[in-house]
């Protein structure tokens, strides 16, 4: 076959829009699946795509894959129908429609009216169709825009309730909190990929806080690290690691004595008292060293007074091996409400109970609520100034300070993401589990190692699908 180059005889280009206007005229398209409507169908599911923004280069490589699979298909002796298909809900319609009315909060929706706003959003779905359909029939794909459906569609949703009410009725379904990375200017947790779209170096608080123990006969105290201050007025337990080595060390210069990780001992102040006597040695004596294990069920003296009806089950030392002995003091403070292990570890341990009934003590808006009576209507990040000047005056603040690290935003508001537990709807897919993994193994990946590694390694760590 003779190679064609292109020069000034010959563009592809121009040839391809030569072949485009040739397709158009004796609708092939239509044709081939007119021609094909008595073959046996073949089902091509096709993601749609948000109908917020133009197409870009991700849209067109997929959309050619696409292309080639259904032609093949076709070719192949099936029947392939191909409608275009409009991602209408969620976040990416309602932050344009935020921005256009300039709403910041909830209450702003319910002034406007839920169905108001929900016209909004629907008028604005249509707002890129033409420029799609030119983009995506100038790539030469065959697919149909005049039969187009949108995920707004009644017979859309009311398929998604239809397959929702089937889990419901196997008893697959079930209501949970989960914590997730929670935007404060979206309202809305954001998914693993969009929350690492926007890391800013920042400098935050870190602080060493003092929990002191109940009935230590040397009024020792285990000392906690923390970089988010306001967590602290909910939290509800410490976590040590089992398989650190602890010791209670007294300060030669003001006789304080506090239990760390022995290996986190040179973190703790090193500044002596102005006017005590100090010999030079080392200004922690080393009083007594345990293993983490020793340390477990120890209750301690609660910072704030706001949980104290969890106190039977609250103000105890847990462990797990999420605590490390390379970073802070090896002890752990929990809020279970905004940690993903503090949880965890908290539901282990029945400090809280699997279900409905976890306290978040901060609104959609990330303020606190009336629950964490002095700081209420504070946005968190405000209210670390506070928080930790409250700290201060308990006589708990053992060290203060900040640290320059890595932290994730919100690429849409440009507001600071905050861990925050969220409920929601999730499947039993434990149950379900055995039944994936053989269904797995029917099925024909490209490329093939997807099968046997990141997907069946996936299907077989699932815990909860939300």
């Amino acid at each position: 076959m003779e190679e064609v180059c292109e020069s000034k005889d010959f563009s592809f280009p121009k040839h391809e829009e030569k072949i485009l206007e040739f397709w158009s005229e004796i609708n092939a398209f239509e044709t081939q699946l007119a021609r094909t409507k008595d073959m046996p169908e073949y089902v091509f599911y096709d993601g749609p795509a948000f109908a917020t923004g133009l197409p870009h280069y991700g849209h067109l490589l997929a959309g050619t894959i696409k292309d080639i699979v259904t032609r093949y298909q076709s070719m192949t002796g099936h029947h392939v129908t191909r409608r275009f298909g409009w991602d209408c809900h969620g976040l990416p319609v309602e932050t344009e429609i935020d921005k256009k009315l300039n709403i910041k909060t909830r209450q702003d929706v319910l002034n406007l009216g839920i169905d108001a706003y929900n016209e909004e959003c629907r008028s604005f779905v249509t707002r890129y169709v033409e420029e799609w359909e030119k983009v995506v029939t100038r790539s030469g794909r065959w697919i149909d825009f005049r039969n187009d459906y949108k995920t707004m569609d009644l017979k859309f949703m009311e398929s998604v309730w239809w397959v929702f009410a089937q889990l419901y009725e196997k008893g697959l379904v079930y209501k949970d909190f989960k914590v997730m990375l929670y935007s404060t200017g979206c309202k809305t947790p954001l998914s693993n990929f969009e929350a690492g779209q926007n890391h800013k170096d920042v400098s935050d608080p870190e602080i060493m806080v003092a929990f002191p123990i109940v009935g230590d006969p040397d009024k020792a105290a285990f000392v906690a690290w923390t970089t988010t201050p306001w967590t602290l007025p909910s939290n509800l337990a410490l976590c040590v690691n089992p398989n650190l080595t602890y010791a209670k060390v007294c300060n030669r210069c003001s006789g304080r004595v506090y239990v760390v990780a022995e290996s986190r001992v040179s973190s703790l102040p090193s500044e002596r008292p102005r006017g005590a006597a100090y010999d030079g040695s080392n200004i922690y004596e080393v009083l007594e060293r345990f293993s983490g294990t020793t340390l477990v069920g120890k209750k301690y003296e609660p910072l704030f007074d706001y949980f104290m009806e969890f106190s039977d089950v609250a103000f105890r030392v847990l462990s797990d091996d999420y605590v490390k002995g390379d970073s802070g003091t090896g002890v752990g403070h929990c809020a279970p409400a905004f940690g993903e292990d503090d949880y965890r570890v908290c539901l282990a341990n029945e400090v809280i109970k699997k279900g409905e009934g976890l306290i978040v003590p901060v609104d959609e808006n990330g303020c606190f609520t009336e629950r964490v009576a002095d700081f209420s209507n504070l946005y968190v990040k405000e209210a670390d100034k506070a928080i930790i000047e409250a700290v201060r005056l308990k006589g708990r603040l053992v060290k203060s300070g900040t640290i320059t690290h890595s932290y994730p935003f919100c690429w849409r508001t440009n507001t600071p993401l905050i861990y925050r537990a969220v409920p929601s709807w999730f499947i039993r897919v434990e149950q379900l589990k055995e039944k994936l993994l053989e269904n797995n193994k029917l099925t024909y990946w490209v490329p093939d190692f997807v099968k046997e590694k990141r997907f069946h390694n996936w299907l077989k760590c699932k815990r909860l699908g939300s």
